[in-house]
């Protein structure tokens, strides 16, 4: 750790002066150790020489060590038999009639469907720190871990990175964390990275995964999972995936469609809730507090990723072939509400929803769509956290902050599945302050959060997605 840090040693002293000396804008609202964490991540994520993307992957890819108190037990699902297209074809569906009619029209490649894993995690109570998983079947592990399942609770986990890293080991101490608080158990699923996957593969996988909970194939661990135990959670580019999957379900429960899946016509119910942790909504970053916010986020700004992304070293899977500007989507789909779902036409009939942001970058976004979703009818629990970073209660655990966030999204994830139909767990739609330090919970209204209107946030998002390759007289159609 010493030889690690040594280097960002005058980094600290500068962070260190300038906090003591109250002259940071930080200082008035963090403590040192916590200002000097978010220097360091912020110095980590920006580098002057970044890696490769095979490089970071690989980096950002270790698995830690799997021990303490902990159950996971690891499922592959199957995809569908040889010449049923299901999944596909409502994918393509929902693609064609989400976008914006004036759009042109997007060029894509339709992935084929997958053996997806995913990691069933459940909180091991009569564990110690040090405790490994028992030499046995991954069966067996999911049926111990259901020996200490106390509720009817299951989260369907999207890890976060961006769509290009990371994985569901990264997030075991997220997702156990949430299965100990609601009681019931996670399903974190390993969806496919971009760019060697490009949009919609993580969409088809997630959708796949959705399927298999509700509609376990042959030779699955887990019963049928009643939609109404069922919450969609995710952080960052996993709240993305949590809610395009709650737009695509929305979409084919508007169109009354039946997906083929291994052999039978399933219909596709909405999950009890989604609870989404500093969401990425807005794939091109065209927000005010992407700028705004950067001194409280470890985030780098887009002008200063943009410089970084062009010393990026070449390797074989980027850049892509075809080329692209963008690692997750085609340039012609960034604006497509399935990708920035800033820019999804209605929330109406969703279920009820819990966001949490930080003074981040990603904070407009994240207030626009739980603005909007209120506005159309939606419960919504928003939550943000004064002078936070971007997903502060996965990275700085340690922190009073980040446990009140994990024990209000698990505390909503709890509510809406124990407090049945209606949403319960939630009440009222409550747009909630949480003060640093104190942990002050001032309640504000959620009708003021957003002012502007969504044809001028139609017209930024256009606008920044010229720098990424679509044509002027495409946007000039909008």
């Amino acid at each position: 750790m010493f030889l690690f840090l040594l280097p960002k040693v005058p980094l600290m002293l500068r962070v260190a002066i300038l906090h003591m000396l109250h002259v940071s804008q930080q200082s008035k609202y963090l403590d040192l150790r916590t200002e000097l964490i978010i220097a360091v991540l912020r110095s980590l994520t920006n580098p002057s020489r970044p890696l490769s993307i095979s490089d970071t992957q690989k980096l950002a890819g270790q698995a830690p060590k799997l021990k303490g108190r902990i159950w996971v037990s690891t499922y592959s699902c199957p995809p569908p038999p040889p010449g049923e297209t299901g999944l596909q074809e409502a994918i393509a569906k929902a693609i064609d009639g989400l976008r914006n009619p004036k759009a042109p029209q997007p060029t894509y490649q339709m992935p084929e469907p997958a053996s997806i894993e995913g990691e069933w995690t459940g909180y091991r109570a009569s564990a110690t720190a040090e405790s490994r998983l028992p030499n046995v079947s991954e069966r067996e592990l999911y049926a111990e871990m259901m020996r200490e399942v106390n509720s009817p609770v299951t989260v369907l986990y999207f890890h976060g990175g961006a769509y290009y890293m990371l994985d569901p080991a990264n997030h075991r101490p997220t997702t156990k964390t949430l299965a100990k608080l609601t009681g019931g158990r996670v399903y974190s699923v390993r969806y496919r990275l971009s760019p060697q996957h490009a949009f919609p593969a993580a969409l088809m996988d997630a959708l796949q995964s959705y399927l298999a909970l509700l509609y376990p194939p042959e030779g699955a661990f887990h019963e049928p999972v009643k939609p109404e135990h069922l919450v969609f959670a995710g952080d960052s580019a996993g709240g993305n995936l949590s809610l395009a999957l709650l737009q695509l379900v929305l979409h084919l429960n508007k169109h009354t469609h039946l997906i083929p899946w291994h052999g039978t016509p399933r219909q596709i119910p909405l999950p009890a809730g989604v609870a989404v942790n500093s969401p990425w909504l807005d794939i091109t970053h065209s927000f005010r507090s992407c700028t705004t916010n950067a001194p409280f986020d470890y985030l780098p700004p887009p002008a200063q990723q943009r410089a970084a992304e062009a010393h990026r070293p070449a390797c074989p899977i980027w850049p892509a072939t075809p080329p692209r500007k963008h690692l997750y989507a085609p340039d012609s789909l960034l604006a497509h509400p399935l990708v920035s779902l800033v820019l999804a036409r209605s929330w109406r009939g969703a279920p009820p929803v819990y966001m949490c942001t930080g003074w981040e970058l990603l904070a407009d976004e994240d207030k626009f769509v739980a603005h909007k979703m209120w506005r159309e009818g939606v419960k919504v629990l928003l939550e943000e956290f004064e002078a936070m970073p971007h997903c502060f209660a996965l990275v700085m655990p340690q922190l009073r902050e980040a446990r009140r966030c994990l024990e209000g999204w698990a505390g909503f994830i709890k509510g809406v599945v124990e407090g049945g139909a209606g949403g319960c767990g939630v009440g009222e739609s409550r747009f909630v302050t949480v003060r640093a330090k104190s942990l002050e919970e001032v309640v504000g209204n959620i009708g003021e959060v957003w002012k502007e209107g969504e044809e001028v946030v139609e017209e930024r998002v256009w606008r920044m997605v010229t720098e990424r390759g679509i044509t002027e007289e495409g946007i000039a159609k909008l």
